[in-house]
């Protein structure tokens, strides 16, 4: 029975990572079968059938540009077409931001001197990589903490006890999940629809108000030890900057609702694991010789500032 329940766990997972991967592999037009990076500075394009050489090989009719800047085209250094004519490898003279969606505009296509229209095309990474980039970017290689530097006083309010850190982090992640997808909600199917994009920041504040009340709650009623250990700090996760950048954040990027949930997680675990290395280090020097000037908060700000020279080590660096 248990192999039975372990089989169907394994294929409901490879169920999954197929959708995710088919995600990124939707294509655009009918006559384009695959669009992607290859290498650091080309972007290869495969047809469905054999393109006309003298319509692939002009540069003119290939506009590319990433998604968030329409008004900047990237500059060409050359195209070539493969042996079966169905692939198109375009090299451009700067490296690509590969972490950014670009866009493609093809001029009418021509196969066999026939016309199959223009095409409009998205370059991205693979679905799949792309939301275990977001993930692990929100926590670790730009942590909220020790990249950004917000969240501070929750964050040295309860980072003297690894169990308060713990709790406070675990607590803060379901907040932050929580308040994240509904704040997508409500930006996609309501702000956005009627124009109240101004509104945004008002809304977002009481969604979190709300998820933290309703978190509030629930702890008051099934730990109070944990409730009593928080104090104020639950209260102040209401006007958390990291609980309010990922709503706007995701808004503004235009994040789906799978994006949107793996930069909740990962910001919220960024602050749980940054939590977790600053309660360890807090731990030990309560026994440490400190000199009494740095004792408390003066040699906390220096380990944070410590961890944030540490964390500096990750920026730049691209997992997928």
């Amino acid at each position: 029975m248990k192999k039975v329940q372990r089989h169907r766990m394994l294929l409901g997972w490879f169920l999954l990572v197929g959708l995710f991967l088919l995600a990124g592999c939707d294509s655009e037009h009918r006559f384009v079968k695959r669009t992607a990076f290859k290498g650091t500075n080309q972007i290869v394009i495969t047809f469905a059938g054999p393109v006309d050489d003298p319509w692939a090989k002009k540069m003119d009719h290939y506009a590319v540009y990433e998604k968030q800047d329409p008004d900047i085209l990237l500059s060409l250094a050359g195209v070539a077409l493969s042996q079966d004519k169905t692939t198109v490898t375009l090299t451009f003279q700067e490296p690509l931001n590969q972490e950014q969606p670009h866009v493609l505009s093809l001029k009418e296509i021509l196969s066999e001197g026939k016309s199959q229209g223009t095409a409009l095309l998205t370059a991205k990474k693979a679905y799949l990589g792309y939301l275990l980039s977001v993930l692990l970017g929100a926590m670790i290689i730009k942590n909220f903490v020790f990249t950004k530097y917000l969240g501070l006083c929750v964050f040295f309010g309860t980072s003297q006890k690894k169990s308060t850190a713990v709790g406070m982090g675990v607590t803060f992640t379901l907040v932050m999940v929580v308040s994240a997808m509904m704040s997508w909600f409500m930006y996609q199917f309501v702000l956005k629809p009627f124009r109240l994009d101004f509104l945004q920041i008002v809304v977002f504040i009481g969604l979190v108000s709300l998820s933290v009340q309703a978190v509030d709650t629930i702890l008051r009623k099934v730990n109070p030890a944990l409730f009593k250990a928080f104090g104020v700090y639950l209260v102040l996760v209401i006007a958390n900057c990291i609980i309010l950048a990922v709503p706007l954040i995701l808004a503004n990027n235009e994040y789906n609702a799978l994006e949107s949930l793996m930069l909740a997680v990962g910001a919220g675990g960024g602050f749980l694991v940054a939590l977790f290395l600053m309660s360890s280090v807090r731990e030990r020097l309560e026994v440490a010789n400190v000199p009494p000037t740095y004792r408390g908060l003066p040699i906390a700000f220096i380990t944070a500032g410590l961890f944030a020279l540490a964390f500096m080590g990750f920026s730049g660096m691209s997992l997928f």
